[in-house]
């Protein structure tokens, strides 16, 4: 199984409030992985990395994605050596780009990112 299929597993065990659905668009490039619908009847979006060396790849059809819908958009990367995700808003894809998994993340948390709720 792919690493960023494990995370798919992982986040669905995880996050049993929110709706998934996994997105497989071969005709729009850029668009991300899930997207999501949660308890608060609010849809977004989550685009799913595996990261390498601290460093996270992105497709230039990523990046304008997140740079046009940079509201209710997520990246959840993850780092296999360290057995740890961090969630990062779609408006910060630029500084994912520059710092890769040494940015900060937006928030601590599915639920404090307000996913959940």
């Amino acid at each position: 199984m792919k690493p960023e299929t494990k995370l798919w597993h992982e986040l669905k065990r995880i996050t049993p409030k929110i709706k998934w659905t996994r997105l497989e668009n071969t005709s729009l490039l850029g668009t991300p992985d899930l997207l999501g619908y949660n308890a608060n009847s609010h849809f977004f979006t989550v685009e799913l990395k595996i990261t390498s060396n601290n460093q996270i790849r992105f497709s230039p059809h990523q990046i304008s994605f997140h740079v046009r819908h940079p509201k209710n958009t997520f990246i959840l990367a993850k780092e296999p050596s360290q057995g740890s995700f961090k969630l990062f808003s779609g408006h910060q894809i630029l500084d994912l780009v520059d710092k890769g998994f040494k940015l900060d993340p937006c928030c601590q948390g599915l639920e404090a990112c307000g996913l959940w709720l």
